[in-house]
């Protein structure tokens, strides 16, 4: 069952500055089912939001850990929780 989802990840490394967010988005939308956005935080973290199904969020943090990224990713760390069905579309903030 692909139940629906909320993927909250937090990227470290090198990925403010390198079109980070935006090879994010292109991903969300290559898997596609998926909405939410991807934000620069003032720490020099990514924080990406993902909702849809849970094998979609999955594909998404397998891509960001995989290190297959723009920049480079030290880490990822990140919760799931119910989805909030707020967002239209996979946006860059």
């Amino acid at each position: 069952m692909n139940e629906d989802v909320r993927l909250i990840a937090w990227v470290r490394g090198v990925v403010q500055g390198v079109g980070f967010r935006w090879f994010t988005r292109a991903k969300a939308l290559e898997i596609g089912g998926l909405s939410g956005f991807a934000l620069n935080l003032a720490d020099g973290r990514v924080q990406v939001v993902a909702e849809g199904g849970r094998g979609e969020c999955q594909r998404l943090l397998d891509w960001l850990e995989r290190g297959d990224t723009p920049g480079r990713v030290d880490g990822v760390t990140e919760i799931w929780d119910t989805p909030r069905g707020i967002y239209d579309t996979f946006a860059i903030r």
